[in-house]
């Protein structure tokens, strides 16, 4: 009796807390995408905390599944807001929302139908098996996104929030699953439910000491008010960092190169990464090194598709020269930048005037 009374408590104040912090974050950041995904996990993850059930054996009530449903669909919801919060360029496309209405709809199929009729335990495997995959895909993301944010502060702080939530995730999955069935479902669900007001708190304690607008990224008219007297404020030595490395991207293209990091850059200048990746950000005004990257390239691109001498060189062998790997990443790119496709970038160009 206590320890149910204790896990209302504690379901009650984590989900209090995350209301909070999603009505702040829409309030604050809402005309922002990782801001807006970070609202709509805050919600997810209240729905977690409500319906969150280790060691179950019964059939989930009918008004219930829907509010699992959206539960369970908050693992796509956090895949993307790791990806929003990691990569700037991240635009939303229509077969995400088709994922998540995917895995939302099996959710919801399980809990009225699957499960009565294959048993809860084979019914719980599935989901929290779908949940781990997510999670992963997530994971990685930050793993391969992490070295090109440039803004100091909030890469511990982002490293930190997805860390803690995969964390918590990820062990919540596999209490699921090994614990299904099981006799200690009312001392596991305390626990689980005492864990994750702990991890939410911690994950609200670490936004509030970082700046909003260092977590999340800035509108593309904010970030060029930023930018725009940085090298102005540069000191003489920052100075001539900033013009030896414009001759590396300048005349030695070093951008067109393979594998291109803030380390390889950092070692051709002599200097630590940490202060390069300063440099970049504070005297530049870049907030994500592919960008930085990206624009270099697609300016060379944007010669060679201007080039009536180049008329018949294929969009792609402008692509690679510029030091992409592939046509897709590129045309993202440029249309991001430019606002058209390559092709139509050429076109437009060839036109009379």
């Amino acid at each position: 009796m206590l320890l149910s009374t204790i896990d209302i408590a504690l379901r009650g104040a984590t989900v209090a807390l995350l209301l909070v912090l999603a009505a702040s974050l829409f309030r604050g950041f809402g005309t922002v995408l990782a801001g807006r995904l970070a609202a709509a996990f805050a919600l997810g993850s209240a729905a977690h905390a409500v319906t969150a059930s280790i060691g179950a054996t019964s059939q989930v009530a009918a008004v219930h599944a829907p509010v699992i449903a959206l539960s369970t669909g908050n693992v796509v919801v956090f895949w993307l807001f790791t990806r929003a919060l990691f990569d700037e360029a991240f635009r939303l496309r229509w077969w995400h929302a088709l994922i998540w209405a995917a895995v939302a709809a099996f959710s919801f199929v399980n809990c009225m139908w699957l499960a009565p009729a294959s048993g809860v335990r084979l019914s719980i495997i599935a989901v929290n098996l779908l949940a781990l995959g997510f999670i992963v895909l997530a994971v990685a993301q930050t793993i391969t996104s992490w070295s090109s944010d440039l803004v100091e502060g909030r890469r511990r702080v982002r490293i930190f929030i997805v860390s803690a939530a995969a964390l918590y995730g990820g062990l919540n999955a596999v209490l699921q699953i090994s614990l299904s069935g099981s006799g200690a479902a009312e001392i596991a669900n305390t626990v689980n439910s005492a864990v994750l007001a702990g991890v939410v708190a911690a994950i609200s304690t670490a936004m509030m000491r970082v700046d909003g607008a260092d977590l999340f990224p800035a509108a593309p008219e904010v970030q060029a008010e930023a930018s725009g007297g940085a090298i102005v404020e540069s000191s003489a030595v920052d100075q001539k960092l900033v013009d030896a490395l414009m001759r590396l991207m300048g005349d030695e293209r070093i951008y067109r190169h393979d594998n291109v990091t803030i380390g390889t850059l950092a070692t051709k200048l002599g200097i630590p990464e940490y202060r390069l990746r300063r440099l970049i950000n504070q005297r530049l005004g870049y907030r994500n090194f592919n960008v930085f990257l990206n624009e270099h390239r697609i300016a060379e691109a944007k010669a060679a598709l201007a080039d009536p001498s180049q008329a018949d060189v294929p969009v792609i062998t402008i692509a690679m020269d510029a030091g992409f790997q592939s046509l897709g990443p590129f045309n993202r790119a440029f249309k991001a930048i430019t606002g058209v496709t390559p092709s139509e970038y050429r076109r437009l160009k060839a036109s009379p005037a």
